[in-house]
C-alpha cells in the first residue's frame, strides 16, 4: 500500500478506537468486546511503528509517555477553582438558598442540578481546538501542578472531543478510582509488603503524583466531568446544557446527575443518594446542589473561596479516628478465635462504633495494632466497622502487643491451628458453650430453620443456664422450660413452643444449612438436597461422588465428609429424627414453571418478602438467584431504593419486575 492507504488506516483504527472509548467511558455501553479493543489498538501500534511520521499526539497510542517525569511545574489557573461550602442537614440546605434569595431579591425558579460529590481529586483539562493539551491540579485555586502526562494514561479522559466543539474549552472533573480496583490494589500493595491505602480518595492522589506515568495506567483511574472554568466562542445557558453538550464531545458526565425542578425534590434526592451510596461503584461522600440557570449563577457570582451558586450537601463519614482500649477475642460457631478491637465510642456512618473486628492474628500482625493505638476505622453500609490503618505518629511507647491466647476466652479449652501456617486460631473443645451460642442462633436463623423469637438473650439463656447442650436439644424444649427464663410469660413461650413445632416441616437444604457445616452455605445444602434428597445418603458420600456436583471443590467436600463422620454429630442427627424431624424430601416431578432456567437477581428493601424467602421461593421453582446483573440475566426484580443493579439493568435492556410482579408470577 502506498503512504495515503497508511494514513487511511491510522486514521481509521483511531475513529474506531475514540468510538470504543466513548461508547465506554461515557456512555457506559461497550461496543465491542475486550479482545476486540485490544486487537485495534495492537493494529494501530504496529503500523505507527512502521511509520512513526504519521504519529500523532492525539493517538490512542500515546496516553503513556515514554520515560520518567522530572518533576510537576507549577502552573497558574486562568480562572480560580474554587471550594464549596458545606452544609449537613436539611436547615443548611434551606439556609442556603434563603440566603440566594435575599441576595438575589426574588425566588429562584430555574431549578437545580444534583450531582454526586465523588471522594477524589480534582483536576482541570484544557482542549484547544479539540486537543488535550494540559491537564493540571487544583492546587491552592490559583496555582496547580501540570500532570498532564499522568492524566493522559486515564482513558475516560479523550485526547481529542469529537463534534462542534469551541476553539478552547476549559473543564474541571474529579478523578477517582472504583471500589473494586482500590480493593484489588491494596491487595497488590499487601503482596509487595507495601503499606495500604487508608481510602480510594489516596490512592487516587498518590496515583497521580507518581513520576512514571506506566504506573499510573496500571492504576485504572478514571475521570468524570462536571463545570467548566473559561470556554471560547461558546456560550452555555443552564448546567443541564453544559453536561449535555461535553458528553457529545466525548468527556464523560456521571449518569446520577439529576435536574430537579424545585428545592425540595434536590433535597429528596440527596437524601436518595445517601440512602443508596454503597450500591455506587465510586466513593461519594456528599451531593453538590447547583443552580442550573448559568445566567443566575453568573448574577450571584463568588465570595473569595467559593461560588454563592452552589453548595455541597455531606454524608455522616464513612471514616473516623478512635483510640483502641483494649483487644478481646471472641469465639464463633466454627471455634473460629477472632480478635475484637474495644474502642473509645466514636460517630461514624450516622452510628456510635465501639468495637471493630481485627479478623485474624495475621491482620494484627500486618497491621502491627497494638493496644492503646490510635486507628482509622472505616463502616460502609451495614458492613461490620474495620480498622484500616494505624496512626503512628500518635504512638507514645505505652502501646501494648496482643498476644495469641494460650487457652480459649469463653471456655479455657485447648486452641490450636489446624495446620501450619493457618491465619486462623480455633477452640477445639466441641462443648464450648461460645460456639454452641452461635451454632444455635445460626440454626434458628432465616436461612436455616427461621425459628422466630429464639433471639440472642433467650440463646444465652438456655445455654449459660445448661438447659440446651446441643442444637438438637431445641426440639425437646417444653412451655414450661421457657416459663423458668426471665421476661417470659405464658403467651410468649407458647409462641416460641409452637415456632419451634413449625421449623420442623422446614425443607431439607435448610435444615442442611443450619447445621453450619464449615464452607457450606444456603445454595450449596440446596444443591444437595436436590441431589441425594436424603441427609443419611449426603452422610454416606464419598469425597469424590461429591466433588463430581460442579458447585463442590475439593475442600468443601473434604469439609462435608469430616462433619458427618463426628461421633458427635451422629448422636446429635439422632436426636433430630427422635424429635420428629424426616431429614428428607421427595423427589420433585419435574414441572415446568415461569421461572424455570431463569436466573433473576434481586435489588433494593424487600417489603413483603425477604431477600432469603424470595431467593427460596425462586429455587425451588426452578430459577437461580445471582448476586450481578449480565448479559445472561432474565429478569431483575426491583424492591425500594434500587441501586446500580436497576440502572444496569436498564442500559442493557434486562426485565425489570416489581416485587408486585415476582409474587403474582411466582
Amino acid at each position: 500500500m502506498g503512504s495515503k492507504d497508511i494514513k487511511t488506516d491510522i486514521e481509521v483504527l483511531r475513529r474506531k478506537i475514540r468510538r470504543a472509548d466513548y461508547h465506554y467511558y461515557v456512555l457506559s455501553d461497550p461496543e465491542i468486546s475486550d479482545k476486540e479493543y485490544d486487537l485495534l489498538l495492537e493494529n494501530l501500534k504496529i503500523l505507527e511503528k512502521k511509520n512513526p511520521e504519521l504519529i500523532t499526539v492525539d493517538s490512542p497510542t500515546q496516553r503513556v509517555s515514554g520515560g520518567l517525569l522530572k518533576g510537576f511545574s507549577s502552573i497558574r489557573h486562568k480562572v480560580k477553582m474554587l471550594s464549596l461550602d458545606n452544609t449537613y442537614s436539611i436547615q443548611e440546605i434551606d439556609a442556603w438558598n434563603e440566603k440566594m434569595e435575599r441576595f438575589l431579591e426574588r425566588k429562584v425558579s430555574s431549578g437545580f442540578m444534583v450531582e454526586p460529590k465523588i471522594d477524589g481529586v480534582s483536576c482541570s483539562l484544557i482542549y484547544e481546538k479539540g486537543l488535550f493539551i494540559l491537564g493540571a491540579t487544583r492546587g491552592d485555586g490559583e496555582r496547580g501542578e501540570d500532570i498532564t502526562a499522568n492524566l493522559k494514561t486515564i482513558k475516560s479522559i479523550p485526547l481529542r472531543l469529537e463534534g462542534d466543539f469551541p476553539p478552547l474549552i476549559e473543564v474541571r472533573g474529579e478523578i477517582y478510582i472504583e471500589k473494586k480496583d482500590f480493593e484489588y490494589l491494596n491487595k497488590e500493595k499487601a503482596n509487595y509488603g507495601e503499606p495500604p491505602f487508608a481510602n480510594p480518595r489516596n490512592a487516587a492522589s498518590g496515583s497521580l503524583k507518581l513520576l512514571d506515568s506506566a504506573l499510573v495506567s496500571r492504576r485504572k483511574l478514571k475521570c468524570l466531568i462536571h463545570s467548566f472554568g473559561r470556554v471560547e466562542k461558546h456560550e452555555f445557558f443552564s448546567h443541564k446544557e453544559f453536561l449535555a453538550k461535553v458528553s457529545g464531545w466525548g468527556l464523560p458526565v456521571d449518569s446520577h446527575s439529576k435536574y430537579c425542578s424545585s428545592l425540595q425534590e434536590a433535597k429528596d434526592y440527596c437524601f436518595y443518594c445517601q440512602e443508596a451510596r454503597d450500591s455506587f461503584a465510586y466513593e461519594v461522600d456528599g451531593m453538590v446542589i447547583k443552580i442550573d440557570s448559568l445566567i443566575l449563577q453568573k448574577e450571584l457570582g463568588s465570595t473569595s473561596k467559593s461560588p454563592r451558586w452552589a453548595v455541597a450537601y455531606k454524608f455522616p463519614a464513612h471514616q473516623a479516628t478512635t483510640v483502641i482500649k483494649r483487644i478481646d477475642f471472641g469465639v464463633g460457631r466454627t471455634g473460629i478465635i477472632t480478635p475484637v478491637a474495644i474502642l473509645e465510642p466514636v460517630e461514624c456512618a450516622g452510628v456510635v462504633i465501639a468495637r471493630a473486628t481485627l479478623h485474624n492474628f495475621d491482620e494484627i500482625k500486618r497491621l502491627d495494632v497494638r493496644q492503646g493505638d490510635t486507628v482509622l476505622i472505616e463502616r460502609a453500609g451495614d458492613v461490620i466497622p474495620k480498622i484500616i490503618k494505624v496512626i503512628f505518629s500518635k504512638r507514645n511507647g505505652k502501646e501494648k502487643k496482643p498476644l495469641i491466647p494460650k487457652s480459649c476466652p469463653e471456655c479455657s479449652g485447648e486452641v490450636a491451628r489446624e495446620k501450619e501456617g493457618d491465619v486462623y486460631w480455633y477452640c477445639i473443645n466441641p462443648d464450648c458453650p461460645a460456639q454452641l451460642k452461635r451454632s444455635l442462633l445460626y440454626f434458628a436463623s432465616r436461612p436455616a430453620m427461621d425459628i422466630e423469637g429464639m433471639g440472642q438473650s433467650v440463646v444465652e439463656e438456655l445455654v449459660d443456664r445448661k438447659v440446651v447442650k446441643s442444637i438438637a436439644d431445641i426440639y425437646t424444649l417444653t412451655k414450661k422450660d421457657f416459663l423458668n427464663l426471665p421476661l417470659f410469660k405464658d403467651r410468649k413461650a407458647a409462641k416460641l413452643v409452637e415456632a419451634i413445632e413449625k421449623s420442623k416441616h422446614r425443607p431439607l437444604y435448610r435444615f442442611i444449612c443450619g447445621l453450619g457445616i464449615k464452607h457450606v452455605g444456603e445454595k450449596v445444602a440446596f444443591i444437595l438436597s436436590e441431589k441425594f434428597l436424603a441427609l443419611d445418603d449426603i452422610s454416606r458420600a464419598r469425597e469424590n461422588e461429591l466433588t463430581d456436583i460442579a458447585e463442590i471443590g475439593p475442600v468443601m467436600a473434604s469439609s462435608i465428609v469430616s462433619f458427618f463422620a463426628s461421633s458427635k454429630v451422629k448422636k446429635m442427627l439422632d436426636k433430630f429424627r427422635k424429635s420428629g424431624l424426616s431429614l428428607s424430601q421427595k423427589k420433585k416431578i419435574t414441572k415446568e414453571t415461569f421461572f424455570s432456567g431463569k436466573t433473576v437477581v434481586f435489588t433494593g428493601e424487600m417489603e413483603g418478602l425477604t431477600r432469603h424467602q424470595a431467593e427460596a421461593m425462586l429455587r425451588e421453582r426452578g430459577g437461580k438467584a445471582s448476586s450481578s446483573v449480565s448479559s445472561r440475566t432474565d429478569f431483575l426484580v426491583a424492591g425500594k431504593n434500587p441501586g446500580s443493579k436497576y440502572d444496569k439493568a436498564r442500559k442493557i435492556g434486562v426485565r425489570i419486575l416489581t416485587e408486585k410482579d415476582f409474587a403474582s408470577l411466582i
